[in-house]
């Protein structure tokens, strides 16, 4: 009895040990969290200087304040990054494994590469002053590199991509409410994924 317990006991540590090596499995829900309050702060800024107080008006459009407007997604971009490093990294430790595995690696990689070709887009539209196309674009390609990337990692970024791409394929057809899809997509999506996210796989740790 002792030594089929034992088998079984080394099975199990033997494919833990191979999903380890094959996926990055220490993503940090709080940073899902932070991320999507750090992407609403951002539009509640943009909005405030687009819009009225009762939002109803515009007192600039995009190309007015277009250097303010690229200063608060450059911020929330870098406070998103630096907090999902830190956060990420955290977890790795306390799993045991680095942020820097060859299965987180390969995850980085597979997301990156989309949103750099939608970055790439999304700059080419505002130079063409297409600003109704630039919040569908960036929640599309945000959405494939999420689920480009979920096979090196949990199953949920799939299901979070999925999600993004369908809210900006509808954000494509209403392109006048983009900065309202935006902060569903980057900030709304991002406080859920990440608060199931902590109580799945965190909170029980």
């Amino acid at each position: 009895m002792n030594n089929k317990t034992d088998y079984y006991e080394q099975i199990s540590e033997i494919r833990s040990i191979m999903l380890k090596s094959s996926r990055f499995l220490s993503l940090s829900g709080l940073s899902g969290i932070l991320i999507g309050v750090y992407a609403i702060a951002g539009a509640i800024v943009a909005a405030s200087l687009l819009y009225m107080p009762n939002g109803e008006f515009r007192k600039f459009y995009v190309n007015d304040i277009l250097p303010s407007l690229c200063y608060i997604g450059i911020s929330v971009l870098i406070l998103s990054v630096i907090t999902g490093l830190l956060l990420n990294h955290r977890n790795a430790v306390k799993n045991n494994t680095s942020i820097f595995s060859p299965a987180s690696l390969k995850m980085m990689t597979n997301i990156l590469f989309p949103i750099a070709i939608g970055g790439i887009f999304s700059l080419i539209m505002i130079y063409r002053e297409y600003w109704g196309i630039i919040a569908p674009t960036m929640l599309i390609f945000y959405g494939l590199a999420l689920i480009n990337g979920a096979k090196y990692t949990i199953s949920e970024i799939k299901k979070l991509g999925y999600i993004d791409v369908i809210l900006g394929l509808i954000c494509a057809i209403f392109p006048g409410y983009g900065l309202i899809f935006w902060t569903i997509g980057f900030g709304l999506l991002h406080i859920v994924y990440g608060a199931i996210m902590y109580n799945k796989y965190e909170r029980k740790k």
